[in-house]
This record gives structure tokens, C-alpha cells and sequence, in this order.
């Protein structure tokens, strides 16, 4: 069998993969709207069998989403969002792909967790799904650390109430504020781990600081929580950044990116 044989032999076993995988079963589509990037997880049996993402300042998510409405069968919606304007404009995305009954965090559905802050509303609805996953997955006490464009440390009881926690600045916001704040430093992405925690040149000295900083960071106060709630307490990274610092923080016990697209679906699932 030749190469060009190989390549029909490969594209048709796709074809036919893709086929059964969107005509054997309905699915459930949740979608997390970040203030960098949209998160899409379809799911299949209560299983997570893809992830993708698109840029929250898309000037329309229709194009995108009808893609997926023609090739899977979706049967529940359900959407997350922090960001007000990306939530108006896939609503109507959603209205025009004739979606009546997608779930809307914050709006039609509560996140079923006691919510002890000082003013309920003011929690975004990412941090609460991540509490409500994090103990229907992992157990209570918890401390989800999410590093995104902010980071974000919430704290679940032993009783399994949401307590609160604390909001820092995202590692690519800094680096972005450090662009904008300083007339030398240049723009730099995190595309590389530093080569070592005392960098020789500006921009492994950014990388390091970065790195290493946070890393130090979310260690240390992940040892105050513990402190508090006890030395059971389970401790879950994700977000964006998750994988990039993981093997910097040494307090950190489980690494779960997809775990708000998880809760997402525990909750789409529960009705």
C-alpha cells in the first residue's frame, strides 16, 4: 500500500470515527466564558470528548458554534461567563442556532452551594462552579487555585460552603503591566519556562520572576489555608496557566484544567 493509499485509508477510518461519534449518541455542550477565551467542552455520557476555545473579544461567536450544532448532536446547553457583553452576544449567537433552553449561570440557574461571602452576587460564577466541582470530584475541605488573567484562590468548608478567597494578578497580566508600567522592559509571553530561577538576561529575569514568584505565591498561601481548614484539605489547580507553573508549586495536589467545564456538566446533568 502506497503513501497516497495510506492517506484515504486514514482520512476515511476519521470520517467514519467522526461520524459515529456524532450521530451514536446526543451530547452536552458547556461553555465558559473567560475574560481572554471561550472554553467549550462537549460531553458524552457524563465524559468530556472535546475541548476547544475561541477569543472573547471575537466580534461574533455565531460562525463558530454553527459548526458544532451541525456536526454533533447537542441536547443541553449550559454557559458560564464573567464578562456581561460575551454573555448578550451568544445568547443571541444561541437564538439564532434556535437553542431555546440553553442554561445561563447567574440567570435561569444558581450554583447549588452555600455561598457565605459578604455580598453573594459579587462572586463570579466560574469561582463557584469550580467550588461545586471541586467537591463533587475531589472532596471537602477544598482550595481551587486558578490561574487565568486573574488568579484566583476559593475556599470550600468542611461543610461544604463556599467561604470566599482571593483574587491576584493573573502571570500574563503582570507581564503585560510590566510592559506598560516600565520604559525598558519589552513584551515577553510565556511560551518557556526560565532556564533558571537567577536569569542572566532581561527576559529570563521577567520568566523567573514570574514563574518562580507565583509559584512562591500560591505555595504560601495555600500553607495559610491549610492552616486554617485543616491538613485534609484537597488542593486543585486549573485554568489556562495550570500547566505551564504546576511543577513550580509544591502544594498543589491535583492538576485538573477542564475542571469548570466538568462542573458545568455536573450541573447540566443534575436537571
Amino acid at each position: 500500500m502506497g503513501e497516497r493509499d495510506d492517506r484515504r485509508l486514514n482520512s476515511g477510518i476519521s470520517f467514519i470515527r467522526d461520524f459515529v461519534f456524532s450521530e451514536r449518541k446526543t451530547m452536552n455542550l458547556a461553555l465558559d466564558i473567560g475574560n481572554t477565551n471561550i472554553t467549550l467542552g462537549l460531553f458524552q455520557n457524563g465524559r468530556l470528548v472535546k475541548r476547544d476555545a475561541l477569543v472573547t473579544r471575537e466580534p461574533g461567536y455565531y460562525p463558530f458554534l454553527k459548526k458544532y450544532f451541525r456536526k454533533y448532536r447537542i441536547e443541553k446547553v449550559i454557559v458560564s461567563s464573567v464578562v456581561p457583553l460575551a454573555t448578550r452576544k451568544l445568547r443571541l449567537a444561541l437564538k439564532r442556532l434556535r437553542v431555546r433552553n440553553a442554561l445561563i449561570l447567574g440567570g435561569n440557574l444558581k450554583v447549588p452551594i452555600k455561598n457565605l461571602y459578604q455580598f453573594p452576587g459579587q462572586v463570579g460564577q466560574d469561582r463557584l462552579v469550580n467550588a461545586f466541582a471541586a467537591v463533587k470530584l475531589y472532596g471537602a475541605p477544598a482550595v481551587v487555585v486558578d490561574f487565568g488573567t486573574a488568579i484566583t484562590f476559593d475556599v470550600v468548608s468542611r461543610r461544604r460552603e463556599y467561604l470566599g478567597g482571593m483574587i491576584v494578578p493573573g502571570m500574563a497580566t503582570s507581564l503585560a503591566a510590566l510592559r506598560e508600567k516600565t520604559a525598558l522592559l519589552p513584551q515577553i509571553k510565556l511560551s518557556a519556562a526560565p532556564r533558571s530561577m537567577i536569569g542572566r538576561n532581561t527576559r529570563d529575569s521577567m520568566l523567573s520572576g514570574v514563574i518562580f514568584g507565583f509559584a512562591s505565591l500560591a505555595d504560601g498561601v495555600i500553607a495559610g489555608l491549610k492552616a486554617k481548614l485543616g491538613k485534609n484539605t484537597r488542593v486543585i489547580g486549573t485554568g489556562g496557566h495550570i500547566r505551564f507553573i504546576a511543577q513550580y508549586c509544591r502544594r498543589i495536589q491535583s492538576v485538573d484544567i477542564d475542571l469548570t467545564l466538568k462542573g458545568l456538566n455536573l450541573l447540566l446533568n443534575s436537571f
